[in-house]
């Protein structure tokens, strides 16, 4: 999986670059046969509108969020796509201006009013991005589009129209939830998001949506804080993206990547301040994993500690014989990866990006083991017996139990991300595959499976191509864990026609089934699920 392909033509810039929305789906090209039984639509968000104006968004997760949608049903394929119409955009759009500040670009008053009244517009309080451009997720019989704030969007995902925004803080106290709930076969939903504790302190709450009620009313509304976890810093909570979840336990993992919550709070009323200009790292806490049983849900007390890292994502988590195995797409060290996520970088010629990438935290996915069964004169040995993994856990004399993982993969400037498993059957469950993105000095440009019992590889990739998350979709009736397809929509800006396609692949091998090509440009995107 550590084969590069080079990219001196700089073909990705155009995966950062804006597109229009659709007036109605577009029909697309199929090469190859599509299965007979993958009927439905893949819906996936990212960013579509690089620039308002005169006035450009400077990060990755800035651009105004746009949805896609790829339909399949009896073999044909079609391809739409629209902005979702929130706050953001709208008055973005209307005052033609960046109107809200976003992750790392910062909103300016209306150069139009005079002075008394720009200077008091910087104190009318946080105005919070809801540009929900990250992930799309049910929510009862409903589907919301989110970011990591405090908002969501409800979407329809068959027109993909906008129908409203929902402030989770009517509900919760939470000032913004991840945008990678876990999702329960009955349709319930776990979050977690960072809150106001005891004292003022900053905590942690995992929160709990329930389904759809027999009378039908919204579940949002019955939505609860179920446990509340501790933050290592009192005022500086950690940036949280995921989290993990097995049968009977919650696994939080908190990283040295804090928010100066004073910053953040100040924000607003200094000229120029954005999100990214909140953040700072904490050089010497390491790492800290917290657990928090289900049912019923309390606080663990042991204290988890291990050596500094980023992370995003979560891959699994699940029980085996008194351990807690945790899989993780981390980047060493408490340098904040996002740094090097800004679009002046992304777009450099090929060879300024993997100079930047020289310089950037380094990806390796890790396996960690938790023990639950925890002594204190046992310090020293390893707790760890389970027979399949080198990682250990040692109890230090202060209490705290060390952990140091298993490397299940590792390749210089080569990670594996946006990672994917077949979640409805084997989620919080001992597995084998798991499926990513593959980014090259953060471009991404090939599909991975990994093998987590073995470490075996396989790999899809094409001369300047560049493709997105890779989604798991089972085969009806499947009995094997990795008995499926992969959906991916991949751009080769470089075509000499339909440069934009959905592609599939046979889960087991990552060979091609089909692909079914559009006419256009697909911007970059980050999450999404396949609707049957």
């Amino acid at each position: 999986m550590v084969f590069r392909i080079e990219h001196p033509a700089g073909g990705y810039k155009k995966i950062f670059e804006t597109c229009e929305e659709l007036n109605e789906p577009i029909p697309a090209v199929v090469v190859g046969v599509i299965p007979e039984w993958l009927s439905g639509s893949l819906l996936r968000l990212g960013p579509g509108l690089f620039e308002v104006g005169a006035e450009p968004f400077y990060h990755l997760f800035d651009g105004q969020a746009l949805m896609h949608k790829f339909d399949l049903k009896d073999g044909h394929v079609t391809y739409y796509r629209k902005f979702v119409k929130t706050d953001a955009y709208v008055r973005a759009m209307t005052e033609k201006r960046v109107v809200i500040t976003e992750f790392g670009t910062a909103a300016y008053p209306d150069p139009c009013k005079n002075i008394f009244s720009r200077f008091f517009t910087y104190f009318k309080g946080i105005e919070v991005t809801d540009n929900c451009l990250v992930n799309v997720y049910p929510v009862g019989e409903d589907f919301y589009a989110c970011t990591e704030t405090n908002y969501i969007t409800k979407v329809d995902p068959d027109t993909l129209e906008t129908l409203k925004r929902v402030d989770l803080c009517d509900y919760l106290s939470v000032n913004g939830v991840t945008a990678h709930p876990h999702i329960e076969s009955d349709g319930t939903v776990y979050n977690i998001g960072n809150c106001f504790g005891k004292n003022m302190s900053l905590a942690y709450n995992i929160v709990k949506i329930p389904p759809t009620p027999k009378d039908k009313s919204d579940p949002i509304a019955k939505s609860k804080v179920l446990v509340q976890l501790p933050s290592s810093e009192r005022f500086k909570p950690s940036y949280v993206h995921s989290f993990g979840m097995t049968e009977n336990y919650f696994v939080f993992v908190e990283t040295p990547v804090k928010i100066n919550l004073l910053k953040f709070l100040t924000a607003w009323s200094i000229w120029g301040t954005n999100y990214m200009d909140c953040f700072e790292s904490n050089e010497t806490m390491g790492t800290w994993f917290h657990l928090a049983t289900k049912d019923p849900a309390e606080y663990i007390e042991h204290k988890f500690r291990t050596s500094a890292f980023n992370l995003f994502h979560h891959i699994n988590s699940y029980e085996d014989d008194g351990f807690i195995v945790v899989d993780l797409c981390t980047w060493k060290g408490h340098e904040f990866v996002y740094n090097y996520l800004y679009l002046a970088n992304l777009r450099e010629n090929w060879e300024e990006v993997k100079k930047a990438a020289m310089r950037a935290p380094q990806p390796e996915v890790r396996r960690y083991v938790l023990p639950m069964d925890v002594h204190k004169e046992e310090q020293g040995k390893n707790l760890i017996s389970l027979p399949y993994t080198t990682a250990t856990a040692v109890m230090r004399s202060d209490g705290t139990i060390w952990l140091e993982p298993e490397v299940l993969f590792s390749g210089p400037r080569q990670a594996f991300e946006f990672p994917q498993i077949n979640y409805s059957k084997f989620s919080g469950k001992n597995y084998s595959y798991a499926y990513g993105l593959g980014l090259n000095h953060f471009i991404p440009d090939r599909i991975c499976k990994l093998n987590v019992k073995t470490k075996d590889t396989w790999v899809w990739q094409e001369p300047d191509s560049y493709p997105s998350e890779p989604i798991f979709v089972q085969t009806p009736d499947s009995v094997e864990e990795d008995d499926g397809v992969l959906l991916s929509i991949v751009v080769n800006p470089g075509a000499d026609q339909r440069p934009g396609y959905l592609l599939i692949l046979n889960a087991r091998d990552l060979t091609e089934i089909a692909r079914a090509e559009v006419e256009v440009i697909i911007p970059v995107t980050f999450h999404g699920m396949y609707k049957p």
